[in-house]
């Protein structure tokens, strides 16, 4: 089964929240009580989002997270990398290729990498300003504002050969 892992879930969920609440920082403890999710957890998810230049974080009393950057230029896929590293579905699809010894003889490699790409290319396409496009508000293509995300079908990739 592809999913995403708990941490890349809690670094969206963060993201997600300090591009809402924006210009506001908040601590790794605020995020972790308002979405139940573990604080020690968070932190470090906050601290790898952190050095990888997505978040700034301020000490002191009224320290925390703030949103380094552009929301509209943070993707989905690049908290999943700063969290996880290399996203792939397979493991004829690592960096070196060669982790599959079935890859001579494979009939599915060229399907799976077409499902590959289009998954990375979702991810990609998908920033943190249009996550938090869809908080509390219809989103642009007329969802109802029902937490559940909806993508344009202008926006999904073509899977044919």
């Amino acid at each position: 089964m592809l999913k995403l892992t708990k941490k890349a879930d809690y670094g969206l969920i963060a993201l997600k929240h300090l591009t809402v609440v924006r210009p506001q920082s908040a601590s790794a403890k605020e995020i972790a009580d308002r979405y139940g999710v573990p604080v020690p957890v968070l932190s470090k998810v906050l601290q790898k989002l952190a050095r990888a230049g997505y978040l700034s974080s301020e000490h002191g009393t009224n320290g925390g997270y703030r949103l380094a950057g552009d929301p509209h230029s943070i993707s989905a896929l690049d908290v999943v990398r700063a969290i996880d590293g290399p996203v792939f579905l397979t493991a004829c699809f690592t960096e070196s290729g060669e982790d599959c010894e079935h890859q001579d003889r494979c009939n599915i490699r060229d399907p799976l990498r077409r499902v590959h790409d289009g998954i990375l290319g979702l991810l990609a396409n998908l920033s943190m300003a249009e996550l938090a496009a869809d908080a509390d508000t219809p989103h642009a293509n007329g969802a109802a504002a029902n937490g559940h995300s909806q993508i344009s079908p202008a926006r999904l990739p073509v899977l044919s050969s």
